[in-house]
């Protein structure tokens, strides 16, 4: 799940949390729409995290996420 899919659930759980006012038989939209705000709160953060780890964030600071080795000889 991306960061923009989160943010979709989020989206879509607080609409049916506090805008809608319609009643379906058998399903609590309030019930189902705090729900998708959990899943997609965990989703935005678990992507952030692996993101992250992966050299989303400063990576052009630590030389693009790659480790690197300068090796040189000693010409005697």
């Amino acid at each position: 799940m991306g960061i923009s899919l989160s943010i979709l659930l989020v989206a879509v759980g607080a609409v049916l949390t506090w805008a809608v006012s319609a009643e379906v038989s058998g399903v609590d939209l309030t019930a189902v729409g705090v729900i998708l705000m959990i899943v997609g709160a965990l989703g935005l953060v678990l992507s952030l995290v692996f993101w992250s780890s992966w050299g989303g964030f400063g990576a052009a600071r630590d030389g693009g996420g790659q480790n690197t080795t300068i090796v040189e000889r000693d010409r005697t």
